[in-house]
């Protein structure tokens, strides 16, 4: 094990159902990498190995946002085993866009029947 200790986050946002949550994020080494571990009702994530902590944080986010969670945002809690409390300021990860849904033909026919917003341009 490598000298001061793993890193460990606070983890807030919305889940999938969009829920509040908050839970800690912990650090697992494995080798010379490190993978990201959050634990969430019964529920067990872990990232594959990546060469630094922030590398395996940033995969877990990713990993989330594509399960449908929202609104992330990290608090680093304990720095190379160090406990920081909550002096360091949130980190917030934009969402994804929304993926485009093709539209159908019966959205097409439906707006065809949609009233029409007029201009506010003088006759």
């Amino acid at each position: 094990m490598r000298e001061g200790g793993l890193d460990k986050h606070q983890l807030a946002g919305l889940d999938h159902r969009e829920r509040g949550f908050s839970r800690p994020v912990e650090f697992e080494e494995a080798g010379e990498c490190f993978c990201a571990v959050l634990r969430y009702e019964t529920v067990r994530i872990s990232t594959e190995p990546h060469p630094a902590q922030d590398a395996a944080l940033l995969a877990l986010i990713q990993a989330l946002h594509t399960q449908g969670y929202r609104q992330l945002r990290t608090q680093v809690s304990f720095r190379n085993g160090i406990y920081l409390g909550s002096q360091e300021l949130w980190v917030e990860y934009p969402d994804p866009a929304p993926p485009v849904k093709p539209e159908g033909l019966l959205s097409k026919i439906a707006g065809w029947f949609r009233p029409r917003t007029q201009s506010n341009t003088p006759s």
